[in-house]
């Protein structure tokens, strides 16, 4: 991941340095994974919509090490494309993608037989094509990092094999949420085999049951916590696995 040092239009840049790029890094699982990421040395760009909140995040992590608030709301093709348009004036490269942005709407919510159709594309829009925009615009700038990592932060919820679980922890009477998760699930497995004849990995993750706004903050772990297991998969040695998903206690089904 290393690379020589050097200068971009923008200013000094150190590049001997790993950058990463997390979406939805202003608060919960995200910024904690940013914080992480930057503690182990990475250059780090906390995508964020709102300039006040990521300016925000910027100035609560300047302790920990290199972290760059860029606007960036997966949303909007405009706001994806300045984003990557920025960091490739900054970097030689993206060593690292984390696709963390999500939503869950309760409005609306509910089995498939009464979910509300607008809940499922708002969802959606978020969850997977966020992630599938904003990695068709930084993928040329993972393509030259020497070995780059994606990781898609999933949720055992989009786990097939856990909805026809009984008892499962992935069972819920929701659909939306759940299914733009197995979406991203599908993006992953697709993504590593696109990918299979490069040093790229491309991983799905279940970061657990965070407090966080997500779930009013319901959650029994700190988001410090679930980020752990983002970063494991962003800093993945040569012989860890693409196309995989798991969470802290390891494989999770499909």
């Amino acid at each position: 991941m290393h690379r020589s040092a050097g200068f971009s239009r923008l200013g000094f840049v150190d590049t001997n340095k790993p950058t990463a790029l997390v979406t939805g890094a202003n608060k919960g699982i995200g910024f904690e994974t940013a914080r992480q990421l930057a503690q182990q040395g990475f250059t780090v760009w906390l995508g964020c919509r709102d300039d006040e909140r990521g300016k925000a995040a910027e100035a609560a992590l300047a302790d920990d090490g290199d972290v760059r608030f860029v606007q960036l709301d997966v949303t909007d093709p405009e706001s994806v494309t300045a984003a990557a348009n920025r960091i490739g004036d900054e970097a030689e490269a993206l060593d690292v993608l984390v696709n963390n942005a999500g939503i869950a709407i309760a409005d609306g919510e509910g089995f498939p037989g009464a979910v509300q159709l607008e809940t499922i594309r708002q969802t959606f829009d978020v969850n997977f094509y966020g992630a599938l925009r904003v990695t068709q615009e930084f993928l040329p700038l993972v393509r030259k990092a020497r070995a780059g990592r994606i990781v898609n932060v999933s949720s055992t919820m989009g786990s097939i094999s856990a909805a026809l679980t009984p008892g499962s922890v992935g069972r819920f009477p929701i659909f939306a949420y759940p299914a733009s998760k197995t979406l991203l699930n599908s993006l992953t497995a697709w993504l590593a085999v696109e990918l299979g004849a490069t040093p790229i990995k491309v991983n799905s993750v279940c970061p657990g049951f965070n407090a966080t706004d997500l779930n009013n903050h319901t959650g029994t772990q700190h988001p410090a916590e679930g980020a752990k297991v983002v970063v494991q998969a962003a800093t993945l040695p040569a012989d860890g696995p693409s196309g995989s998903f798991f969470d802290a206690n390891g494989s999770v089904g499909w």
